[in-house]
């Protein structure tokens, strides 16, 4: 465990009637405490958790567009106002991880491309020896997190099952699991997949209601839905479509 809390600083702020202070959750939190090296933050969209990973990258001096500490790009990269009130407890303090952002990674990829092109010793190092768009989508997430995640860091990642298939989506559980084994690997994901969630011991932080609030994995919609959708698909498909089953 490196991050041990989060805290947004109130007494700072000087206009809570501006955005994002107007999202529910940011306008009840005050602080998060993390006391497992893996936490989830769910919710429907809008709800804010992408918005406060954001602000964690920011706090860690990561690229908000996606990238560590030494990706120092502007295409996309966004100045978070809420990391500018964000208290990041340490134990210890560290700047090295990665933030990822599903939304900008052909950005990202883009940005490696430039790099090779002005060093040619740079040659893809730690993402899997080529460039990222010569790789599909789900090749290249597996690549960069099998490569670029082997050290000792924080991870912050936002939706990464967007170009994983269900199996690679277990790869990549599998690849967590040894890089927490290690004790050198702490993640925050953002997600929407009860393949993800599924994971040992995790915390599960939900933003569907008015404040931040740490669930079982059996109590998000992710797991009841898909559960409920899996045993009785016939079931779900014809309450889905009443309306054209009763015409």
């Amino acid at each position: 465990m490196f991050l041990r809390e989060i805290e947004l600083l109130k007494d700072r702020i000087e206009d809570a009637h501006s955005y994002p202070f107007t999202i529910p959750t940011i306008q009840t939190l005050t602080s998060i405490v993390l006391a497992e090296p893996v936490s989830f933050f769910i919710g429907e969209n809008g709800t804010g958790k992408s918005t406060l990973l954001e602000a964690i990258a920011y706090q860690c001096e990561f690229n908000t567009a996606g990238g560590g500490v030494n990706n120092t790009y502007e295409v996309n990269s966004t100045e978070s106002s809420l990391g500018n009130y964000l208290r990041l407890s340490w134990l210890p303090k560290i700047k090295q991880g990665f933030f990822l952002r599903a939304e900008s990674y052909f950005q990202f990829a883009s940005h490696l491309d430039q790099l090779a092109e002005e060093d040619p010793t740079f040659q893809y190092h730690g993402y899997g020896g080529k460039s990222l768009h010569e790789q599909s989508h789900g090749e290249s997430f597996l690549s960069l997190f099998l490569n670029r995640f082997g050290s000792r860091g924080i991870y912050l990642l936002d939706e990464p099952e967007a170009a994983l298939s269900p199996a690679r989506q277990l790869a990549f559980l599998r690849l967590i699991h040894q890089l927490v084994q290690t004790r050198k690997a702490q993640f925050i994901i953002a997600t929407h997949s009860p393949i993800l969630l599924g994971y040992p011991n995790a915390h599960i932080f939900s933003f569907d209601e008015q404040a931040i609030e740490k669930i079982e994995y059996e109590d998000t919609d992710h797991y009841r839905i898909t559960k409920g959708f899996l045993n009785g698909r016939e079931r779900y498909l014809q309450e889905l479509f009443r309306a054209d089953y009763d015409e």
